[in-house]
């Protein structure tokens, strides 16, 4: 029988020997000694006896035996050698009473190089053994700038808390958003249930995902496990069977699929060019309006209410528009306050129960059970009012306010003579930097000294308004629209006269009742099928003024010369003749950002990581923001450009502690 099986394990080495040598790779077991040949080690830290994932051994130590073995620890020694008997002898072991010794091994960047054992590892690997027993040496690097040593002090410090050499993520601070999905605390040292728990259902989970062919996907294991569980929900994935597993995975491989492709998102910059793209069937030719559906039904999940949230508010209004606009065709129906985890799952589990066709989710928060109820529910569509999002089980939507910010901006400084503009936002999330950074982009180019001093209201124990009134800031942009339960002057772009009272001069307007009535003509119409992305990108309808859901509408009072400005420059932004971000900008590390010459793509003003140079204010850290803050920064947080932090705030006219930007939920 272990001859048997040593023949079986050389053709697999054999065969992986072949491959390399096909792909121009290295065919043997890489060597340690090599490797540190041209590397820094900065010192070495025993680790004592660890269970060392077999996965993660990747090497031996010295060149001694590395040529018994193919890159994969196959055997490649003939089976009538002394190599070939005693592996023989200890695959005989294995079965009779397991193998028990530890290895030697040298840990480095989070791969195993073997000094002592290569034996052993052949024979459990061939077996698909999930680790073995070693006495490990961690080898520490120096610290860098490059990606692969930022990533392995990541997994240093995940390590310091949970003993776990199992994870490896592809991509910078998976270690933190894992320990947020387990709900845990970064430096919270884990127990000896939390680590046996983890340990078995990611054994499970790695079993399951290699059985269906994950390593050919181009994502580590640990990626894959970090996407189900953010899906799933940890406290569910933990109790799952590998049978449950499997199903699982079925349902979201494409999921998998497309995170291994970079999670590129398809930002749909017009309603036509979905129905464009769309080439009719021979049934709706002959029988025009046969592709459309008779009778839908519409659901909305609301975070609030539409009395407490100018955000729900406007999209109540918009469910309102899209019912009037189908009189007898489209029913919809709303579940608000959804705030919560379980709230938000239950309400989109009683719209699919009431027999939803389509339902839109209002808020970023809302996205993960979004998608967990799209992978269950493949026959409902779910839409998330979100941007930047890379899933393609739903599709998501969001306004480009970029283009109105930059209109109140004009507005602002045509009005304003101190040149001390404010601008009050809600979250730093994706998108919100566009809107600042617009708004001052707008008021440059009528005063080109002004000043734009940014608030957050998201912050902890902060008055935003407050603040800018103190500096002597009279002309100040802030929520986008009323709160019914609590009506105010503090709203679009409002002006603080010499009594004190407050004057709205401006407003930037979202129609989601045109947004919503295009993206169900769409569906009914037969586009939503014909961009066949799952697998390939996210789809985004990022729609603007082009497509006629954002507009600015102005007080009487403003003078006619203002008002016609604005009037032009709105016309030509509709028009696509000009765009904000089509002029030179320069950030406030002095980088020109954008130019006539150096458009800026659509993904890279949602994506905008970087303030404007007459922007004064910072972007606040996590811990600074409110709860409900917290929790949108940890699923859309800008990640900001190393240079950024560096400068904000540096202004020498920065006043107190600046904070803001715009996108109220």
């Amino acid at each position: 029988m272990a001859l048997y099986d040593y023949n079986r394990a050389q053709k697999l080495g054999k065969k992986q020997y072949q491959a390399s040598l096909m792909k121009g790779e290295h065919p043997y077991l890489p060597v340690l000694d090599d490797i540190l040949s041209y590397t820094d080690i900065v010192s070495e830290v025993n680790l004592g006896l660890v269970d060392i994932p077999l996965k993660r051994i990747v090497g031996t130590v010295t060149q001694g035996r590395t040529n018994a073995f193919a890159s994969n620890f196959m055997p490649l020694l003939p089976d009538r050698t002394e190599f070939g008997a005693k592996w023989s002898a200890l695959y005989d072991h294995q079965l009779r009473d397991g193998i028990h010794d530890p290895i030697i091994a040298y840990e480095f960047m989070n791969k195993y190089y073997v000094q002592e054992g290569n034996k052993r590892v052949s024979v459990l690997k061939y077996l698909n053994a999930f680790s073995i027993p070693g006495i490990v040496t961690r080898l520490m690097p120096r610290r860098s700038d490059d990606k692969e040593n930022k990533l392995y002090y990541e997994f240093l410090d995940f390590y310091q808390v949970s003993f776990n050499s199992d994870v490896w993520f592809s991509q910078e601070g998976s270690y933190k958003r894992l320990l947020e999905v387990m709900g845990l605390k970064p430096d919270q040292v884990w127990d000896d249930d939390t680590r046996l728990y983890f340990k078995a259902v990611y054994e499970r989970f790695s079993k399951v995902f290699d059985e269906k062919g994950g390593n050919a996907i181009g994502i580590t294991c640990s990626d894959a496990f970090l996407t189900y569980a953010e899906i799933f929900g940890y406290d569910t994935v933990k109790e799952k069977t590998e049978t449950e597993i499997q199903k699982d995975l079925t349902k979201i491989w494409k999921e998998l699929v497309l995170k291994s492709q970079g999670g590129k998102v398809a930002l749909v910059e017009q309603p036509e060019e979905v129905r464009q793209s769309s080439s009719k069937n021979l049934i709706n030719l002959i029988l025009p309006g046969s592709g459309e559906s008779e009778h839908l039904k519409v659901s909305f999940v609301y975070a609030k209410t539409p009395e407490t949230s100018s955000w729900t508010y406007g999209h109540e209004l918009g469910r309102l528009y899209l019912e009037q606009t189908f009189p007898g065709e489209i029913e919809t129906a709303c579940f608000s306050n959804a705030d919560t985890e379980t709230a938000i799952q239950q309400s989109i589990d009683m719209a699919i129960a009431a027999g939803s066709d389509i339902i839109f989710t209002t808020t970023p928060r809302m996205i993960q059970a979004s998608v967990k109820a799209a992978v269950q529910h493949p026959e409902v569509k779910i839409l998330n009012c979100n941007v930047n999002t890379s899933y393609s089980s739903v599709r998501t939507y969001y306004r480009r306010m970029h283009e109105a910010k930059f209109l109140m901006g004009a507005i602002a400084a045509a009005m304003d003579q101190s040149g001390r503009l404010g601008y009050i936002a809600d979250y730093p999330i994706y998108g919100s930097l566009a809107n600042v950074n617009a708004f001052a982009i707008g008021a440059r180019m009528i005063d080109p000294r002004v000043k734009v001093f940014l608030k957050w209201k998201c912050v902890k124990d902060a008055d935003a308004l407050e603040e800018l009134l103190e500096e002597g800031v009279n002309y100040i942009s802030a929520d986008d629209m009323i709160t019914p339960n609590s009506p105010s002057r503090e709203f679009g772009l409002f002006h603080r006269e010499e009594d004190g009272s407050l004057s709205t001069l401006a407003t930037p307007i979202c129609d989601w009742g045109k947004f919503y009535v295009r993206i169900v003509k769409i569906i009914r119409q037969g586009g939503w099928n014909t961009l066949d992305t799952k697998g390939k990108q996210a789809v985004n309808y990022w729609w603007g003024m082009s497509a006629d859901v954002i507009d600015v509408i102005c007080s009487q009072n403003l003078p006619q010369g203002t008002n016609r400005l604005i009037t032009f420059l709105k016309n030509s932004i509709r028009s696509g003749s000009f765009q904000p971000f089509e002029c030179d900008v320069y950030s406030r590390d002095g980088v020109l950002r954008c130019s006539e010459s150096k458009k800026l793509s659509p993904e890279e003003i949602v994506t905008m990581n970087w303030l404007a140079e007459n922007v004064v204010g910072t972007v606040p850290p996590a811990d600074e923001l409110t709860e409900e803050g917290q929790d949108l920064v940890r699923l859309q947080g800008i990640k900001l450009d190393e240079n950024t932090e560096a400068v904000i705030g540096d202004n020498e006219d920065s006043g107190s502690s600046g904070r803001g930007v715009q996108d109220p939920l």
